[in-house]
């Protein structure tokens, strides 16, 4: 299999040990994962000490799952591919040391492969994926982009939240209604019961012509209606409904946007967020009216998952691109910094040290 670049991915950048291997010719041959929210979820947000900890005691038992339900033995790798960052520095130095010495014991190249850009193109693994270039729509907890896709490593940020990230909006809000973490999927579902037109909260930024974001001030008008209605038992998903239904329509009116000033024709959704049913139904809404098309992971590949850090790692391999002869993790990765990079990454560094920056 080495000659068809069979590539391993290892995913450890926040609260989920994720573990896939991609194959050249046979597309993605297996893939796991292991969720920490119950661990995280008594303390309504991720703990970075308890997320360290708990990859270091999943990821080899998740690399042996799936090696062994994709039938691949090491000899079949030629590649690890490893989050290198964005991330909490500890978790990614988690899968960062592992990846790369475990490359380096097998005698194989390894690759840090950028957090965001593993989500900007885990799309791409779904039937009747785009091509570059796209406008791309990446919504986390940790990130609100609209970036313009030129190629695989050249990314232009068009717009990005001025303040909180949409899905830590999200969890906000939903620890206010005391929802369970993580708060999205929660929101979600008791947007459902909630009265469309009981509240209408502010759109944030709309009335500006940047494409940027602002999502603080929405969660505080959420606390504030809550704190109006005293015990009101049907206020919770009237909120929960106001709340979501502002925020769809901010990121589907920036998409709109991003769109027609830039002319490109297809978006990519990324990101947690992405799951959400009520976005997706308005961005299918929305891309059909503007004649473009909308292209979503499938919900697993929305989440941080091991199948997008393995075939992001795999363009790169491709690419040419190696990996220095250092275990490296960078939490603070601005996504502009890999212009270049395709071009730049064939020289290897031969020394052993250990790089956290």
């Amino acid at each position: 299999m080495r000659n068809s670049h069979c590539v391993i991915g290892i995913e450890t950048s926040c609260d989920e040990t994720a573990v896939a291997i991609y194959h050249g010719e046979r597309g993605l041959l297996g893939h796991a994962l292991h969720s920490q929210v119950a661990l995280h979820a008594i303390y309504g947000g991720v703990v970075p000490e308890i997320a360290s900890r708990d990859h270091i005691r999943h990821v080899l038992p998740l690399v042996r799952q799936v090696m062994r339900e994709s039938d691949v033995v090491t000899k079949d790798l030629s590649c690890v591919a490893y989050t290198a960052g964005p991330g909490l520095l500890g978790a990614l130095l988690v899968g960062a040391a592992f990846g790369r010495s475990f490359a380096f014991g097998l005698g194989i190249p390894a690759i840090g492969v950028h957090h965001m850009e593993g989500h900007l193109v885990a799309a791409l693994l779904e039937p009747n994926a785009p091509s570059f270039p796209f406008l791309a729509l990446l919504v986390s907890g940790g990130h609100t982009l609209l970036v313009h896709a030129k190629a695989m490593g050249q990314y232009q940020i068009l717009g990005e939240s001025l303040d909180d990230a949409v899905g830590e909006a999200f969890d906000k809000t939903a620890k206010l209604l005391g929802l369970q973490y993580p708060g999205g999927p929660e929101i979600s579902k008791l947007a459902e019961k909630g009265n469309p037109d009981r509240f209408h909260f502010p759109r944030p930024m709309l009335d500006r012509p940047t494409l940027d974001f602002s999502f603080s001030g929405l969660k505080t008008h959420a606390i504030t209606t809550f704190r109006s209605v005293g015990n009101d038992p049907a206020a919770r998903a009237d909120i929960a409904r106001a709340f979501q239904d502002a925020v769809v329509d901010v990121l589907s009116s920036k998409c709109k946007r991003a769109l027609r000033e830039t002319g490109l024709k297809h978006l990519v959704v990324a990101g947690g967020v992405g799951a959400n049913q009520a976005l997706r139904a308005r961005l299918h809404e929305l891309t059909l009216q503007e004649g473009s098309t909308v292209h979503f992971p499938r919900p697993t590949f929305c989440v941080d998952n091991g199948a997008m850090i393995a075939y992001a790692g795999w363009l790169r391999f491709c690419a040419g691109e190696r990996a220095p002869l250092v275990i490296q993790a960078t939490p603070r990765w601005p996504i502009e910094l890999l212009n270049g990079s395709l071009v730049d990454a064939k020289v290897e560094a031969s020394d052993g040290t250990i790089n956290a920056h």
